[in-house]
């Protein structure tokens, strides 16, 4: 059974073995081939190459020994790399004769299609190649040679580092013993450990071929790996652009091993993700992300993707940011501050246009892609579908921004049944709402990820004029702190943000119960004019926001009264006690 839904599947034949090829997505489209590696067959792609196959013709195939595909007779030295070369020509000669295909690998799947792009007899048939956790054999030989040349240190650091990371290549070339494990308890028990280490959940991954598939697979190793490191290749240049996507949580293979590949990949785009080493199955919504960004510049004439620019690029380039009061003020500026820094950015507001405008300008500074959704935070029912949309058309949110709120002021006696309503419908259960819903997707995902809350410097400074608002966002900051403790096993971050008077719309939204509409309206100017000679821009609670989520903060204040009443609850909380008796003229 494929977990490939809707894939049409052909066998090519080649060097005496068939191979089985299924293929996903319209005819005449780029042609993307997807590499799987070891011990898996081309069903690691599902999720990647769904998403592929809305924009590209997308072509997998089980390697020889593996999956559906035969293996060679006799095994030994039927795993070659010229002969998996040869397969590759065979599948791209059926699936795309007269075009160059766009050629993506993961594990030994990179390894191999390193193999590809380096030889001159593919020249002209890759457009592009994306490598995923598999360098190329000839790379690590250099890389080994350099760093016993000259025993620095630090490279002899490295070299002890991954020869640690490297045990199970050890271990594959132990005669008869590695097809026993996997044909006996290590077959058995090999999804239960992808399950507890990768935090893999789909039941029907790995496929039931599994057992003979690692067996025959061993044979990658032994035909190729002692070989290619005593005697790499001196012209192993790419001929076509190359994106190296490096998991930095990778079990197996350190980021070091690819410090030099600027010498071998001149048009080299590099992207980090802080993930563990089958981000195939555990990332695939940023994976597919990356390949189609790469994919379609390549098309569109460049040479080479140009990676965001921002000062934590780094840190979120690629991404998946939701924003909910994204239509302005803060939630606005806070989408910017992540596009800036290449984020891809999910712009969430009750106001559609609003949300609109906000993705639309997010593209333009820099989000890899931005998307608009009209949702209330408030309606729980509108909340569930839009977890699940987002789950389902982008992936797994990185870093949740639970901004939007909205304004009470007024006596406590002024205060209705319905506006306490509204005030915490809004700004404690839209908070409940986005965490309950986007965190459990962290959660279950197991990869970490952020989540900040936007409360207020009321949350900590009572106030007789913000009995109602003061209550909601105390709550919000005491939800962090204690989400905060519950998920910090999981590497999932939570921050409360609390502001204080920051130069936004909310003004002109604010309730102020307990006077006729003339006053309303009165009292919104007046507040408007005051926060505006206050003029202290959202753009720098963005900033404190991004700067919150990359150094893993707790409460962060934002402006000078917010530390300030921040640091009076602490040391002298009779004194904020009494300021809260003072009723300002608005």
């Amino acid at each position: 059974m494929t977990m490939l839904d809707g894939a049409r599947e052909r066998r090519i034949s080649t060097g005496g073995i068939e191979l089985c090829v299924a293929e996903l997505g319209e005819l005449g489209r780029p042609v993307v081939v997807l590499v799987h590696g070891y011990p898996d067959t081309k069903e690691v792609w599902s999720a990647v190459a769904a998403r592929l196959a809305q924009r590209f013709h997308v072509v997998l195939y089980d390697v020889r020994g593996h999956g559906s595909s035969s293996a060679p007779k006799p095994l030994r030295g039927g795993f070659t790399l010229e002969k998996l070369t040869d397969d590759f020509l065979a599948v791209i000669d059926a699936v795309s004769p007269g075009r160059p295909v766009h050629l993506v690998g993961h594990d030994w799947g990179s390894v191999q299609s390193w193999e590809f792009v380096t030889v001159a007899r593919t020249e002209g048939r890759i457009a592009s190649f994306t490598s995923m956790s598999g360098p190329s054999l000839d790379h690590f030989g250099h890389w080994i040679n350099r760093r016993l040349r000259r025993p620095t240190p630090r490279q002899v650091g490295q070299l002890l580092g991954q020869g640690a990371k490297s045990w199970y290549v050890y271990a594959l070339h132990t005669p008869a013993l590695p097809e026993l494990a996997w044909r006996g308890p290590l077959g058995k028990r090999w999804p239960a450990m992808l399950r507890r280490v990768e935090k893999l959940t789909d039941p029907a991954y790995p496929t039931a071929s599994l057992p003979s598939d690692a067996a025959h697979g061993a044979w990658l190793y032994r035909d190729n790996v002692r070989a290619r490191l005593r005697r790499p290749r001196a012209d192993a240049y790419a001929h076509a652009p190359v994106q190296l996507i490096t998991a930095l949580d990778d079990a197996f293979l350190s980021p070091a091993l690819y410090d030099e590949l600027e010498t071998w990949a001149p048009r080299l785009t590099r992207r980090t993700l802080p993930a563990k080493h089958w981000i195939p199955r555990t990332r695939p919504d940023q994976v597919a992300s990356w390949i189609t960004e790469f994919v379609t510049s390549i098309e569109a004439g460049q040479t080479r993707t140009v990676a965001a620019s921002g000062v934590h690029a780094e840190r979120f380039a690629g991404q998946l940011v939701l924003v909910t009061g994204a239509g302005s003020g803060i939630g606005r500026a806070t989408a910017f501050a992540f596009a800036e820094a290449g984020a891809r950015v999910i712009a969430v507001d009750r106001d559609a246009e609003s949300a609109t405008r906000t993705a639309e300008l997010a593209r333009l500074v820099g989000a890899r892609e931005a998307w608009a959704e009209a949702v209330d935070v408030s309606d729980e029912a509108a909340m569930d579908e839009l977890a699940a949309k987002v789950r389902q058309s982008y992936g797994v949110v990185d870093v949740l921004v639970n901004n939007a709120g909205v304004g009470l002021s007024g006596s406590f006696f002024d205060t209705s049944t319905e506006d306490w309503r509204r005030v915490l419908d809004v700004n404690l259960w839209g908070v409940i709402h986005g965490c309950r819903l986007f965190g459990r997707h962290m959660v279950e995902r197991g990869e970490g990820g952020h989540i900040v809350n936007v409360a207020s410097a009321a949350a900590y400074q009572p106030s007789r004029l913000l009995p109602a608002y003061g209550a909601s966002k105390a709550a919000v900051l005491m939800l962090s702190e204690s989400l905060r403790a519950e998920l910090a096993g999981k590497g999932i971050g939570v921050s409360a943000i609390c502001p204080g008077l920051v130069n936004t719309g909310i003004t002109s939204t604010t309730t102020f119960v307990g006077v006729d509409a003339g006053e309303q309206e009165r009292r919104r100017a007046s507040s408007a004019r005051l926060y505006g000679r206050r003029n202290y821009p959202p753009e720098k609670v963005a900033d404190a926001i991004v700067r919150a989520v990359v150094r893993d903060e707790a409460v962060v204040p934002v402006t000078a009264e917010a530390k300030g009443s921040r640091l009076l609850s602490r040391l002298s909380p009779r004194v904020l006690r009494a300021l809260a008796r003072y009723e300002p003229r608005i």
